[in-house]
């Protein structure tokens, strides 16, 4: 009998008591996971203690070959996960067995609606490892002592995954991890041997640890009194270091999971190996989902990094630019020292040879996904499309590839999909087209319906539709794509050059001249309220529209600014007036200045409304305007 000392008993994190109600009540349609996830895990811990060994020998305590065992006892409902690996201390039980450390974990939770099959899936995009484990059983125990420390600091953790778990210290003469599942009466089939193997080789045969079961006995042979036999029953070598002809895609997909703890297939990978002046292996993969912390830039990521087969260290974040955070896999060299650390990683040169390759690998990955499946990159944009918009401003070197990659909204269909790459818009330019044109707003609504595209739609000139927050600040580094620059038709003195007729150009000009005693009132009712007041080429049905300054900041980037608490320089908006509508007609026929300067008002507070701005007096806007109804009715 096990002698347990310093024992007690702890309360789960809020979050952790939630994950476990979900598990519980089996919002899982597919429950053998539970032990992928568990040998998953436990070959993590193996990859640990290589990792730590290499700097401290004697963590092996004699035991250099790592393994992982799986056990059952059809008697006694249990399955058995156990590895050699680095074990835990008392403080990492508590740490990582007690609470969810990740970001995005309150995300999660609120996204939780009480629908099964949408939970489930939200559960499996979130990655819950351990507390899989209560799919299948009503009660868990852990046997653990992290190597280095004396047996008498091993640990028993147990549980019933309603809200608290018990922990005590042990004795436990072997490094490592053991975990006992007490399986739930209807869970008890997961006891059986033939059903254990084959759910390993289903998700685990890449694993690159050795996973051992009892060998299986027949005939006389079953009750003779023997040692036990233990036999591998995965492949037990890095799937990266095979050929790709021999590897299947559902063994691409078996590693995914592994790698990135996510229940879902990846939509697509890259398996590559480059030989010459550098030498390493790299696996990609794109998600089918996004991960809930995806926005959060400080969380963790990256690859795991391999060097010569000995795993060095999980999220490797120095491979990848920023933008590719959301990529997953596997990155192996042999030109890194087995003794690399996060520090020597930023220092060491080959790192940025590396990192330029793998990025280059992974926006040939997304551009080849884009022409030969463009089902899968739509749903990949849905999920990474906003992410991917940092890139043109962290890397200038593929500023034009990422450009390529893209995708908008844009006046040439009638929905807000963003599915309009730059390519197609460069292919329906009109002839002498040499610019091409965007519009930012807070929704597709408001920048569909936007005076500002007046003009483009009487000359047929498709137009960009940005609504994503990040759009405005996106256009501020992409400056142009296959030699033709971008032009944002709210901001300047709008010239659309060769695609204005000579004829069209000097009828402007001398409309504005003809208005300029019109301009000239407006300016002086509007005061300090506009930059400046002109007659506009944009518009050919609305009264008036506000343009920006070309170096003035637009609403998106605005909101983004201040809601990060920065300084934004005071902006005013350039009214542009349309003398062919009757109302502007009508302010121009106004002698009154005080009634004058009422009309006017209320054309740009109208103005302000389309543009997605907020009034500064809406009461005022309410008044003045409820003023000119009661003319009108009287």
């Amino acid at each position: 009998m096990t002698v347990e000392t310093r024992k007690e008993t702890l309360g789960f994190q809020t979050e952790v008591k939630q994950l476990l109600q979900l598990m519980i009540h089996s919002l899982y349609s597919n429950k053998e996971i539970f032990l992928r996830e568990l040998i998953s895990n436990a070959s993590d811990a193996a990859d640990k203690l290589r990792f730590e060994a290499l700097a401290r020998p004697e963590l092996l305590e004699g035991g250099a070959e790592l393994r992982v065992r799986v056990d059952f006892d059809p008697e006694a409902k249990t399955v058995t996960v156990e590895d050699n690996g680095i074990g835990m201390s008392r403080e990492d039980v508590i740490a990582h067995l007690g609470t969810i450390a990740k970001s995005g974990t309150a995300d999660f939770l609120n996204a939780l609606s009480g629908d099964q099959r949408r939970d489930s899936q939200l559960i499996g995009q979130f990655g819950v490892g351990f507390y899989s484990a209560f799919i299948v059983a009503d009660r868990v125990e852990v046997f653990t002592r992290r190597a280095g420390l004396p047996a008498s600091e091993g640990v028993h953790w147990s549980s019933t995954g309603e809200g608290e778990f018990d922990i005590a210290t042990i004795e436990k003469a072997d490094r490592g991890t053991r975990i006992v599942l007490h399986l739930k009466a209807d869970e008890a089939g997961f006891a059986d041997g033939w059903r254990l193997r084959e759910i390993i080789k289903k998700y685990s045969d890449h694993i690159g640890v050795a996973i051992q079961m009892p060998k299986e006995h027949h005939g006389e042979e079953k009750d003779a009194p023997a040692e036990r036999q233990w036999e591998t029953v995965n492949r037990a070598s890095a799937l990266w270091t095979r050929p790709r002809n021999e590897i299947t895609d559902d063994e691409y997909k078996a590693l995914y999971k592994h790698v990135s703890h996510d229940f879902g297939d990846p939509i697509a990978w890259s398996h590559n190996k480059v030989e010459g002046k550098l030498e390493y292996t790299s696996l990609l993969y794109v998600p089918g989902r996004a991960p809930f912390d995806l926005y959060h830039r400080e969380a963790a990521r990256g690859l795991k990094l391999y060097v010569q087969r000995v795993f060095i260290m999980d999220q490797a974040e120095q491979f990848l630019p920023l933008y590719l955070r959301f990529i997953r896999g596997v990155v192996d060299s042999n030109d890194l020292s087995l003794n690399v650390s996060r520090e020597i990683l930023q220092k060491d040169p080959v790192i940025g040879s590396m990192k330029t390759g793998l990025t280059k690998r992974v926006l040939d990955m997304l551009d080849k996904l884009a022409a030969n499946e463009p089902d899968k990159y739509r749903e990949f944009w849905k999920n990474f499309g906003q992410v991917l918009k940092e890139g043109p401003a962290e890397d200038f070197a593929n500023r034009e590839k990422i450009a390529g990659l893209l995708r908008f909204a844009s006046t040439h269909g009638d929905s807000d999909a963003q599915e309009v790459s730059l390519a197609d818009y460069a292919g329906r330019m009109k002839d002498g087209q040499d610019k091409i044109y965007y519009l930012t707003g807070e929704s597709y609504a408001q920048v569909r319906n936007s005076p500002h595209l007046e003009v483009f739609r009487k000359k047929g000139l498709e137009v960009l539709l940005l609504t994503d927050r990040i759009d405005e600040w996106l256009m501020g580094y992409l400056t142009e794509f296959d030699g033709k620059s971008f032009v944002d038709v709210a901001r300047g003195d709008l010239d659309l050059g060769t695609l204005d007729s000579a004829e069209d150009k000097q009828a402007q000009e001398e409309l504005a001249k003809s208005k300029q005693d019109l301009v000239e009132r407006i300016k002086a009712a509007l005061g300090d309220e506009v930059s400046d007041v002109r007659v506009s080429h944009r518009l050919t049905e609305s009264p008036a529209v506000l343009a920006l300054g070309d170096q003035d900041i637009g609403l998106q980037l605005r909101q983004i600014l201040e809601a990060s608490g920065q300084a934004v320089p005071e902006s005013k908006p350039i009214f542009e007036i349309n003398p062919s509508h009757p109302l502007v007609a009508r302010l121009d026929a106004e002698t009154g200045e005080q009634r004058f300067g009422t009309l006017a008002r209320v054309l740009f507070d109208q103005a302000a409304l389309a543009a997605g701005n907020g009034l500064k007096d809406p009461a005022g806007y309410v008044r003045r305007l409820n003023e000119l109804l009661v003319e009108l009715s009287s």
